[in-house]
């Protein structure tokens, strides 16, 4: 089997504002939808992500251990940004802080099982090789 992509729940309340904000913001390319999911992939990467519209009340509250992750020189600045994204369109975010290289954005009306997280690129350098 060769790994495909990854699927994370959206409230469908504010799923295009989601879909939106990876397209817009993101650079993501639509690939893919149905009735109830799209399947997303940025360009240069080769494993997409699918969004589904989840009706559940129930929110994880530990979703800030599952990541839709990112690489960026800055971070806590890019998130905050999402951040200000997301606020002007009706829908309270905020950043919080792993640590002082790692940070991440959560939208608690709209993501019901992750946060989008962003670190630095060192954290991602690895001494395999694959």
């Amino acid at each position: 089997m060769r790994f495909n992509h990854v699927a994370n729940r959206v409230n469908p309340a504010h799923f295009q504002t989601v879909v939106d904000m990876f397209v817009q913001q993101l650079g993501f390319v639509e690939l893919r939808r149905t009735e109830r999911a799209v399947w997303l992939r940025q360009p240069g990467a080769n494993v997409d992500l699918q969004l589904s519209c989840s009706d559940t009340g129930h929110r994880d509250v530990d979703r800030d251990r599952s990541q839709i992750s990112f690489l960026s020189a800055t971070p806590e600045a890019d998130l905050a940004r999402l951040a200000s994204w997301f606020t002007a369109r009706g829908l309270p975010a905020h950043v919080g802080a792993y640590s002082d290289r790692e940070f991440y954005l959560d939208v608690p009306a709209a993501f019901a099982d992750f946060v989008i997280e962003a670190m630095l690129p060192e954290l991602a350098a690895y001494d395999v090789e694959v």
